[in-house]
C-alpha cells in the first residue's frame, strides 16, 4: 500500500515504500521530505513543532484576539460567498480553482501548485504545477486523500519559478510557510482549503464501499451541515447517511495519525480559506486572513454572490456530551433509536458558524485526547497554545471524564519559531 495509512493503533507509518523511511511518528506525507529541503524538516514539519503562533505573527501581522479566532484562526473578514456560474465538477461552486485560474490569467503568478485526481480516477490525488488556467479549472473536485503537493516544491525551484499561488491543506501550508524565505519566491499567494481525518486512497475506497449503495458512481461526498454524509452519483441523485449511522466497527482504524493529531481544519495559515462548514446549505465559507487574502478576494469578488451568514443554537451541551462519549465511549443504539436522534439533531443542532464551532471543538478534543493517550511526549510540541484556550469553556468537564486537567501547565507548548536554516 503507498503512502501513510490506518494510524490508531500504530504510531508509524504501515508503507515499505522507501521514500517513506526517516519521517516522523506522526505524518501526513505532505511531500515536503520528499525534496531537497527535507534536512530541515524538524524546523518545517507540523507534526515535529506546530509553529503556528509564531508563523501567524509574521504572516497575518497579529495573534488571535477573539475566542472565535481560537477556533477559526485571525480573519479580517468572513463572508458566504458562491460563483455566479457554479463549475458542475468542483465539490461546492468552485471558487479555489476559479480564483487560481484568474491568477494565471491575469499575470500575477508563474504557476500554480495544486491537486487533480490521478487520470482514470475521481477521487486518487495527483500534485501538479498547473501553468494555464485551463489546467487548474480542471483540477476542480476534491480529493479527499494525503497527498504530497510539496514534492514539487524541487521541481518550482529549478524551473526558476518565481510567483506562485498554492492551493493546500493545513499541514501543507504549515511547512510551505516555514520555507517561505527558502524558496526564493517573488510573490506567494496562499489558498487554504479545510481539512479534516484525511485516509489514504485505498481506504476511501472502503469507506465508500461501506458506506454506499453503488460506490463506483460516486462523484462527490462531503459530512454536512445536517448531520449526514451526502453522496452524489452520476446520475445526479443524492444518497444520504445520517452521521451516527456510519458503521465505524467495519471502517476499522481509516484515519491516520497525522490527522489524529491535527488541529488546524481552518487552514489558518493560509492567505484566504474557502471551506463550506459555517455557511448555509450551498454556499461556501470565506475567512479572508490577511492584506493578501483581501487582494485575492477583490480579483474573484465580480465574478462571486453573497449570502448573510447563519449563526444559530448552541453547541455547548452536545460538545459536552460528545467529550463524555469520547471517555466512556456509548453503545450503538437500535436503528430507530438512531433515526430518532438524527431528526432531533437536524431540528435543535447548531446551523452555521454554531455549528462549525461545534465540530472545530469536538475534532479539537478528540484530537488532544488521541495525542495524550499515544503521543504524551510530543504534546507541547505539536497542540499550540491556542488549542488550550479555546477549549477552556469544557476544562471542567474534561477534568471529570479524564481525572486529569485540561490545562496541565506541565504539557503546554512554549509555541516558537526558530530559523529555518539547519544547523
Amino acid at each position: 500500500m503507498d503512502g501513510p495509512t490506518k494510524g490508531f493503533q500504530t504510531i508509524t507509518l504501515l508503507s515499505q515504500d522507501a521514500r517513506l523511511k526517516g519521517r516522523p511518528k506522526l505524518c501526513s506525507d505532505c511531500g515536503f521530505c520528499d525534496t531537497s529541503l527535507r534536512p530541515l524538516m524538524a524546523q518545517s514539519c507540523v507534526f515535529v513543532e506546530n509553529r503556528t503562533a509564531a508563523i501567524e505573527l509574521r504572516v497575518h501581522g497579529r495573534a488571535r484576539a477573539t475566542p472565535d479566532e481560537q477556533l477559526f484562526g485571525v480573519c479580517r473578514r468572513v463572508l458566504a460567498a458562491r460563483l455566479r456560474e457554479p463549475n458542475p465538477r468542483a465539490q461546492w461552486s468552485g471558487i479555489t480553482t476559479r480564483l487560481g485560474a484568474l491568477l494565471l490569467e491575469r499575470g500575477l503568478v508563474d504557476a500554480v501548485l495544486t491537486t487533480r485526481a490521478v487520470p482514470g480516477t475521481r477521487f486518487a490525488p495527483q500534485p501538479f504545477l498547473a501553468r494555464t488556467p485551463q489546467e487548474v479549472i480542471a483540477s476542480a473536485g476534491n480529493k479527499p486523500c494525503l497527498a504530497p503537493g510539496l514534492s514539487l516544491l524541487d521541481e518550482l525551484r529549478a524551473s526558476g519559478l518565481r510567483r506562485l499561488a498554492v492551493i493546500g491543506v493545513g499541514c501543507q501550508v504549515h511547512a510551505l510557510r516555514a520555507a517561505q524565505a527558502e524558496l526564493g519566491l517573488h510573490e506567494l499567494y496562499v489558498i487554504g482549503i479545510p481539512c479534516s481525518d484525511n485516509v489514504a486512497y485505498p481506504d476511501l475506497q472502503n469507506f465508500l464501499s461501506i458506506v454506499s449503495r453503488s460506490p463506483g458512481t460516486v462523484v462527490h461526498f462531503e459530512f454536512m451541515q445536517d448531520f449526514s454524509v451526502h453522496l452524489r452519483h452520476e446520475d445526479g441523485h443524492v444518497e444520504k447517511i445520517n452521521f451516527i449511522d456510519i458503521p465505524m466497527i467495519k471502517l476499522g482504524d481509516v484515519f491516520p495519525s497525522a490527522c489524529l493529531a491535527c488541529f488546524d481544519y481552518a487552514n489558518t495559515l493560509a492567505d484566504i480559506t474557502f471551506g463550506y462548514m459555517g455557511a448555509p446549505f450551498g454556499w461556501q465559507w470565506v475567512m479572508v486572513r490577511n492584506q493578501q487574502g483581501e487582494a485575492l478576494l477583490k480579483l474573484i469578488e465580480p465574478l462571486l454572490e453573497f449570502h448573510e451568514l447563519l449563526d444559530a443554537g448552541d453547541r455547548r451541551d452536545a460538545v459536552a456530551r460528545y467529550l463524555a462519549g469520547l471517555a466512556q465511549p456509548p453503545k450503538r443504539p437500535p436503528a430507530l433509536i438512531r433515526k430518532l436522534i438524527a431528526a432531533l439533531m437536524r431540528w435543535r443542532g447548531p446551523k452555521g458558524l454554531e455549528f462549525a464551532r461545534s465540530v472545530i471543538e469536538m475534532k479539537s478534543l478528540r484530537n488532544l485526547q488521541y495525542v495524550r493517550s499515544r503521543f504524551g511526549r510530543m504534546e507541547p510540541r505539536v497542540v499550540p497554545a491556542h488549542v488550550y484556550a479555546a477549549l477552556e469553556p469544557y476544562a471542567a468537564a474534561y477534568e471529570q471524564a479524564f481525572g486529569t486537567s485540561l490545562n496541565d501547565e506541565t504539557r503546554r507548548p512554549g509555541d516558537k519559531e526558530t530559523s529555518f536554516m539547519a544547523t
